[in-house]
């Protein structure tokens, strides 16, 4: 099976590239940055992405699409930026494939965020779509043209709503800004009541999901919740992370709300786990290890 990972050197793409690797998968990789160690390896143009002569000239089975903005604030703040990266080059990758390699399997990296604050819980892949951000609404539509090009062309095309995504190397969102704020603050306030929820997926269940999903997915532009399907608090995953610093770390909470950020989530993940999707990491042992990888950082 040869797999192409577009945005390969982000967060996701880069367990994705090692996963598949060690399963002795032809794995190519694919971004802006430049790779002069890896054979296997594809630069896109930052500004003018044009995927053709990928699939002009390597054959693929499968395509990982882990590239995009995932910033809600900065998709407010430059809104042409973030549709560009997460709608726009969605529909070229699709038309290249399209052109040059129509069986290649796309599988593109969603967000919970098409679903905005749901009025019922756990949340449906049924459920309605209300998303609160440019952020949101760019990764709705991005999922529209998946169904596009398969309706259309029987491109075979799936779309991941992942939700609270987290884990080694991920130097943003909530833990990563925890760490931070140890460093700078000695009364650390944290945005909301501490009464909202997420539903946490470590970054190495999330590729075993994505891994099942390449097996098991009819592939007909379906979209898949990926999560745990496990609501936890923000103030209480707030005190487990916080717990592996052997000092006692003093926080509140100044419930002024984000713009963009909804309050409660919890995913029905009944699709996944019809594949045969378990979680293999708890939430204490995943932020453990998330931890151990921030004092390696720091240290170097």
């Amino acid at each position: 099976m040869r797999i192409l990972i577009i945005g390969s050197k982000g967060f996701i793409g880069t367990h994705a590239i090692k996963h598949f690797q060690k399963q002795g998968r032809e794995v190519w990789g694919s971004d802006v940055m430049v790779d002069y160690t890896s054979e296997r390896y594809c630069l896109i143009d930052s500004t003018n992405a044009d995927f053709h002569a990928i699939f002009e000239n390597i054959p693929l089975d499968v395509c990982i699409n882990c590239s995009g903005a995932a910033s809600v604030p900065d998709s407010l703040n430059h809104p042409l930026r973030d549709y560009t990266l997460n709608t726009v080059n969605v529909f070229k990758i699709l038309d290249a494939i399209r052109q040059y390699q129509p069986t290649c399997k796309f599988i593109n990296l969603s967000s919970a965020a098409v679903y905005g604050n749901p009025s019922v819980l756990p949340i449906k892949e049924t459920s309605n779509l209300y998303p609160l951000s440019p952020y949101g609404w760019h990764k709705l539509q991005a999922e529209e043209i998946c169904q596009e090009f398969y309706s259309f062309y029987k491109i075979p095309t799936c779309s991941l709503r992942i939700f609270s995504a987290y884990g080694e190397g991920l130097k943003k969102q909530l833990f990563w800004d925890l760490a931070q704020k140890i460093q700078s603050n000695s009364t650390i306030k944290l945005f909301g009541t501490g009464e909202e929820s997420r539903d946490f997926i470590h970054v190495s269940d999330l590729i075993k999901a994505i891994e099942i999903i390449i097996l098991k997915s009819n592939f007909k532009g379906e979209k898949i919740n990926v999560a745990n399907g496990k609501e936890i608090k923000i103030k209480d995953i707030v005190k487990c992370f916080y717990s592996n610093w052997d000092n006692k770390i003093e926080y509140s909470f100044s419930g002024e709300e984000r713009k963009g950020d909804p309050n409660n989530w919890v995913a029905d993940i009944d699709i996944l786990k019809s594949m045969g999707y378990t979680s293999q990491l708890d939430i204490e042992e995943g932020l453990k290890k998330y931890y151990e990888w921030i004092i390696k950082v720091e240290e170097e």
